[in-house]
Formats: structure tokens, sequence, C-alpha cells
């Protein structure tokens, strides 16, 4: 039998876009030693202020920032010790407030980097007395009591998704009450590591204590006080640049600009609308400016030209406005310059095999560098990466064999089949097509996204098993087997059998050399890409090795394969020095063949169109925190302009790539690391939107044409490294495998996502089921050897997303498919 001992009561607000907690706690002993404690928890909802609306907010964060403790990097991860030493540099220098004067003085503590600003506060009376401060009694109203040290009265904000809320977990307010408190009291306290402070703030990084009087007014309390810092520090923006803020002067700057910001900015719309990527009438200050440039037919392109015009000039500038901009722009253009050389090489490889040499390698890369160049400068979202891709290498193999069938010529072929994709594409772009993209959702995107992943992976495959059966498995291979197991048994060796193994060399060591360089770079790619969740070096140093994570796994490894290793005979890839741009003729093309490929052009365009609206959806996805506007007509306008012009050089075509589009948004992007229960996410602060980065790569790429032969140094290998680099990464934050992989993982492990909690195990597995089918059915037709079902491929991406929307609902119930298939 227990003996109930005390009752404390704990209130814990939190202040979110949609839901909020109120905790009331119990505490209880038992009479066998054991302490007991029963916590009550109550939800309740905490409206973010509204500064344009309640003056106080304002006015309140201007006054505290003139007169608030400051402690920047403290090192102690206690938080009793932290709250020790912040009640006792406030009891110190608490003296009363004189006409808003203040003193300024400086200050250290052994464990943190202190600079009071100024020692006053703002009383809540006249007095001129010095503050009685009781420390103990404020630190028992802290928290619960001596044996819990669960704080008593918090805010903390909530991130809300379509389906999920989770707790930000990187700042908390702490508030306090007592009778020894006469006036009001704000300290901002910046830790230099993350600290534990609970369940649901295992990694804060900033601490607001706020100590406020019993009795106040209502527009002052501890709780209007504490929703008025909670609102600044609820945004991530925010607290990603107070944590690269280096003196107090930086650091109160930055909120205070921030609140003017605010101020100026905020409305009594909800902020976590979710807005659809092609809805075009999701901002009422949008339409207005379609006004200006509106023209009724072109109604849809006109709307992006209206929404990305204003912001074309800052796209070249306004990155070296922000925190390590230009180191941003310099790693972002090193690892483009090597994701995009080094495929288009691959795939230029690929086209002059399928092609009999009338596409080469050095078209391919002189494709890469105009159609790169021109998108970036044309393109409405710059941050779009276009490039060759493995699906539209399976085309010009169909278009080559179609040619060698009926003998027709191929680069007349391949032309009139360009331009008639850019054709529909320039119809898709005008008529607004892309907004029918609103009906594809997450698992549609992520099926083809894993589908390109798929197809990396297995032209890499194919290239390491073909140098097997090239220099490992081959005739001479085998009679040097013979040969040795022959004279190990000291039998007599056939004449023949000596002339034919000192003809013809055995090269495994070729084979082994070339498996090793794939997975060297990799391996040394993906440990460098995750280099930043690692506790070695500093924090900046590990950002920088992350940044430059590709383009030093390619340098390494070439570096091996052709010094350490020069001795090897290693395939590289062959480099002409044609001329690149000769006009396609038309010579002898017929009307037959102009109508038969007008076929052969539509579907061609179907599948751009769908890779292109999807890596632009994947772009301009909310959680990318995007600023100036998508485009997804123009783009499509753009890239129809481009592909017709390319198609008359007889040069590669091209559309927005995955993975490579997410990739470079990611890489221009800072991130902020949440964790929850145990499983680490990357979410995203901000995005630097910027023209520069494709622009300047392309550039070297078009240089890198006059060093044909320093590229030809770098291993064949290497190249296919890089494709499983690139099929790797690309599988961060896709649910679609996470769900795949949940097959094979215990249940006590798995992710606290939100289809975990709010979908049942089964029918988690059903969606999985159908989408892994889906996928095998994408993977037949585009790996098939059979020549026409390549060209079924986009017909299937579009019956995909009716079979989501036909047959699917009524396998799994609309409110479990909410949860699995929201829009990205």
């Amino acid at each position: 039998m227990h003996d109930c001992q005390s009752l404390s009561l704990v209130e814990m607000s939190n202040a979110s876009l949609g839901n909020n907690t109120a905790v009331l706690e119990k505490t209880s002993s038992a009479n066998d030693g054991a302490q007991i404690q029963l916590v009550y928890n109550k939800s309740e909802h905490i409206p973010l202020k509204d500064f344009a609306a309640e003056i106080r907010g304002g006015k309140d964060i201007k006054e505290f920032l003139l007169s608030a403790l400051v402690l920047l990097d403290v090192q102690d991860t206690s938080i009793w010790d932290l709250l020790e030493i912040i009640l006792r540099r406030i009891k110190q220098t608490s003296v009363p407030h004189n006409g808003g004067a203040s003193s300024t003085q400086s200050s250290s503590l052994p464990t943190a980097t202190t600079t009071m600003i100024s020692n006053t506060v703002i009383s809540s009376g006249s007095s001129g007395h010095r503050e009685n401060l009781n420390i103990d009694e404020i630190k028992q109203a802290l928290f619960v009591n001596d044996r819990v040290r669960i704080l008593a009265k918090t805010l903390q904000a909530t991130t809300a998704t379509e389906t999920n809320w989770t707790y930000d977990q990187s700042w908390l307010a702490i508030m306090c009450t007592s009778p020894s408190i006469v006036k009001r009291h704000v300290a901002i306290a910046r830790l230099k590591n993350p600290c534990n402070l609970g369940r649901n703030c295992q990694e804060a990084r900033f601490i607001v204590f706020i100590l406020s009087p019993m009795k106040e007014k209502g527009t002052k309390n501890f709780l209007e006080t504490g929703r008025t810092f909670a609102t600044i520090f609820a945004d991530i923006e925010l607290r990603a640049k107070l944590l690269k803020a280096t003196t107090q002067q930086e650091f109160i700057s930055i909120i205070d600009k921030h609140t003017d910001n605010l101020m100026e900015q905020q409305t009594s719309t909800a902020r976590n609308s979710f807005i659809d990527p092609f809805d075009d009438n999701t901002n009422s200050s949008e339409l207005l400016k379609v006004k200006t440039y509106y023209c009724p037919i072109l109604s849809d392109i006109c709307l992006d030209f209206s929404r990305r015009l204003p912001h074309y000039l800052s796209d070249y500038y306004d990155i070296f406005k922000t925190h390590r901009g230009s180191n941003k722009v310099i790693s972002t253009a090193v690892f483009l310059y090597f994701a995009c050389l080094l495929p288009s090489i691959a795939f230029g490889v690929l086209n002059s095999q399928v092609t009999n040499d009338q596409i080469s390698v050095s078209k391919a890369v002189a494709s890469q560098c105009l159609g790169g160049l021109f998108f970036s400068i044309f393109a409405g979202q710059p941050l779009i990466v276009v490039m060759t891709t493995a699906p539209l290498t399976l085309y010009v193999k169909v278009i080559s064999i179609l040619c060698a069938w009926y003998r027709t010529d191929f680069r007349d072929t391949y032309a009139l089949v360009g331009l008639w994709n850019s054709f529909f594409l320039i119809l898709f772009s005008f008529f607004g097509v892309s907004k029918v993209m609103k009906w594809s959702t997450r698992s549609t995107e992520e099926i083809f996204a894993l589908f390109v992943s798929i197809a990396f992976l297995v032209d890499a495959s194919a290239h390491v098993y073909q140098n097997f059966a090239w220099n490992y498995s081959t005739t001479a291979c085998k009679q040097y087997d013979e040969y040795w197991k022959l004279r190990r048994m000291n039998k007599t060796i056939p004449t023949n059998l000596t002339g034919d193994v000192l003809e013809e060399p055995c090269s495994r060591d070729s084979s082994l050399l070339y498996l090793l360089l794939t997975l060297g770079t990799v391996w040394l790619g993906t440990f460098l890409y995750k280099f930043k969740q690692t506790p070695y070096l500093t924090s900046a140093k590990r950002e920088l090795l992350a940044d430059y994570a590709l383009p030093v796994a390619v340098i390494i490894m070439s570096l091996i394969g052709s010094l350490l290793f020069n001795k090897i005979n290693l395939q590289s890839f062959p480099v002409d020095h044609e001329n690149i741009f000769v006009l396609v003729r038309f010579k002898n093309v017929t009307l037959k063949q102009i109508l038969a490929t007008g076929g052969l052009g539509f579907s061609l365009s179907l599948l751009m169109f769908l890779d292109q609206n999807i890596a632009g959806a994947i772009v301009n996805s909310p959680a990318n925190k995007l600023k100036k506007g998508k485009a997804f007509h123009i783009d499509l306008f753009v890239i129809a302009i481009l592909n017709g012009w390319l198609s008359l050089f007889g040069l590669t075509w091209m559309h927005g790539a995955l993975p490579l589009s997410p990739l470079h948004v990611k890489a221009l992007a800072d991130t902020e690391e949440r964790v929850e229960q145990g499983h680490i996410q990357s979410v995203i602060v901000k995005v630097r939107e910027t023209r520069l980065t494709v622009l300047l790569s392309h550039i070297f790429i078009g240089l890198s044409l006059f060093m044909r032969d320093i590229l030809k140094q770098i291993p064949m290998p290497v190249l296919d490294g890089l494709f499983l680099y690139l099929a790797l990464t690309s599988l961060d934050g896709n649910q679609f495998f996470e769900r795949v992989t949940l097959f094979f993982t215990e249940q006590a492990a798995y992710p606290p996502n939100h289809y975990i909690r709010q979908v049942p195990q089964r029918k988690i597995h059903l969606f999985t089921f159908f989408q892994v089918l889906q996928l095998l059915i994408l993977c037949f037709l585009g790996f098939s050897p059979i020549l026409y079902t390549k060209l079924v491929l986009p017909i299937w991406l579009v019956a995909m997303v009716a079979f989501r929307y036909r047959i699917l609902p009524k396998l799994i119930p609309l409110k479990y498919l909410r949860s699995l298939d929201q829009r990205l």
C-alpha cells in the first residue's frame, strides 16, 4: 500500500502551429523507500504571437534586448548548473530600471563566454530598491520538487505536417514565478554543444529563461512574455543565424532585425498551410503581380513569368549575402562539375557504342555544357539540374536499332524525333498541362526516383560484369589455369598450350582493380558525405569535407588508379577530336519518315514531361522551404527549345535529372539535426536559391573539352563508382525505400515515422507491396531486351497515377492512404 506524501503542479505549454500541451503532474512516495511519481499530461493549444496585431510583443522584445543577460557558448550540460549560474548573475546585477538607460558590463564565467549588454532588467514597479531574489525558492519553483528534476513551466514549439507533428527540440523556453521576484527578467543562453533536457528536448542549443512576478498584468505575465520569445525562436532560420553569431552585438542584432521583419510580414493566415506546388492560386500576392504580365493565351507561362521575374537579378548576387554563401557557391559548383561531367562521359560512352560514334563522348560533354548554361540562364527554377539520363540513353538505343532495321539515316531520324518532341513539349507548356501533375503523389514520384537509382546501379554493375568477362573469365585465363595446374602436377604440357599462354596474356589483376576502384569510390564518397554525423574534427571542417565528398572521392581514386597502379591496364573512355557542331541536313527525309517519327517524338515528350515535372516537384517541395516561387510551365518551355536546338546538331537530349536536382538543393541548404526517439532526422533550414552554381560548373565543363587528354586519365571504374554514389545518396528521405527495409527490420527497431504510428502494419506492408510491384513493371519496361517495351515506359508512368486513384483506394482505406501517400 502506498502513502501519498505530496502533490505538485507543473504547467508545460507548447507554442506550436497546431498542437500544444499543458501538463499537470502528481508525485507520491512509497513506504518501502522507493519514490514513485505520477505525471498527468494535458494538451493545450497556445497560438503564436501576432506581432502585427499585438503591440506588446514587439515592445517587449525591443525593451528586453536592451537589458537581457546573454550567455554564448555555454559548456555546462546540466540544466541545474546552468540555471544556478543564470540566477546568481541576475541576483548580483539586478538594479532598478532607470529611465531606459543601461549600463554595460562585461564578465566571464568558467563555463561560458558571457556577455552582459545591460544587467538591469525591466521592473514591474517603481521601487528603487535592489531586488532580493531567493535562489532556493526560485529553483524549487522551476522544478516539480527537489527529487523530480522535471521543469515546471516550459514553452516549446511543435512542427506540423499533413500527417504528423514533432517537437522542435533545438530550443526551450523556461518560465518561473516566485514571491521573491518583483520584476521581469530574461536570459538567453546558447549552448556550445547540444544538451539533453528531457524526452521532448534531447538536443537543445538555445535556452530562454524568463522570471516573472506572481502578480503581473495579463499582457505581461510569464506566459505572455514566454510566448513572445517562443514565437521568435520558433523560426528555424533565425536559430540557424544565431548559431553562427560570434559576438553579443551580432546575436542581439539578428533578433532585432528578425522582430522588425516579423512585424512587417506577419499576417493572421496559418503558417502551416500546405501548398500544392502545381497550384497557381495559392498566394494572393502573386495574383496581384500576374495582372502586370497577364497574357490570356499563355496564362500559365505568364503566371510563372510574373512569379520569377522579380527575383531574376537577385538569383545572381543574393547568395553572397548569406552566411558562408561564397563557400557554398564554390563547393556546390565543384560538386556539380564532377556530378554532371562524369555521368555525361559515361552516358556518352554508351551512346557512342549504340550509335557507332555518331553521338560521341565529346558531343555528350558539349551538350551538357550548352544545355546547363542555357537552362541556368533562361529557366524559371535554376535549382533544377538538366542532363541526359538513363531512360534517354535507352531511347537513343531504340532509335538506333530502328534506323538499322529500316535503313534510314540515324542523324536525320534522331533530329526529327527531337523536333517532334519539342513541338509537343511547347504545346504542353502553352496549355498548362503540367497542372495534371498535381495528381501525382509521393508514391509515384518516389517509385520513379528509385527506378533512376536502380538504372545507375544496373549500368555500373553491367560495366563491372563486362570487364570481368573481358579480362577475368577469358579463354587465355582458363589456359593459364590449366597450364599451372599441369606444372604443379609435374605432367607433360602440350606445346600448343605453352604457345597460347605465351601469346595471350591473362589480365585478372585488371578486373580486381576495376572492382576495387569502383567500390572504393562509392565508399569514400558516402563516408565523406556522412562525415557531418561523426564527432571528428570541428563542425566547420566536417561540413567542408561533406561539401566536397564527391570531388575528393573522384580525384583520390583516379590518382590511385592512374599513378599507383599505372602498370595495370585499366579501361578508359575514348575521346575523339571530331567537329562537334555539324548541322543535320535532312537530305533523304521522306514524308513517311516524318510522320513515323511523330509517334516516337510523342512518346519521348511524355517521358520528358514526366521526368521534368517530377524533378521540379521534388525540388519545389515545401520541405525545401524555397521562397522565390515555382515555374513548371516556363521550365518545360525552356526544355522544349533546348532539345529542339540540340537535335539539329545531333547532340544528346536532356531534362531535369534525378537524383542530381534534389542533391543540388541539399548542397545549397543549411540543415538542422533533430532527434526523435533515438532516430536522427535532418531538416532543411533554408536553401540558397541561385543560378551561379549551375552556371559556373557548366562553364568549367565546357573548358574540359580542351583537357581531353587529362580526362582520359580518369579510369572507367571511377565513373561507375560515381553512378553508385549518386544511387545511394539519392535514397536519403525516400519513404518508399524506408518502407521496403521494414520487411527486413525487427519491429522493435521501426523508426517513429508518422505512418508507423497512424497506419496498421499490414496496411503499410500492403501499400509497399503494390509500390514494389509497380517498380518491377517499370524496371521490366526499362531494362527488357524487347525493343518496344521501352516505348511503353512513359505510358506506364501515367497508368501508375490512375492506379493510385482508381484501384488503390478500394484496397486500402483513404485515411491510411493520406498518411502513406501525401504530396511531397
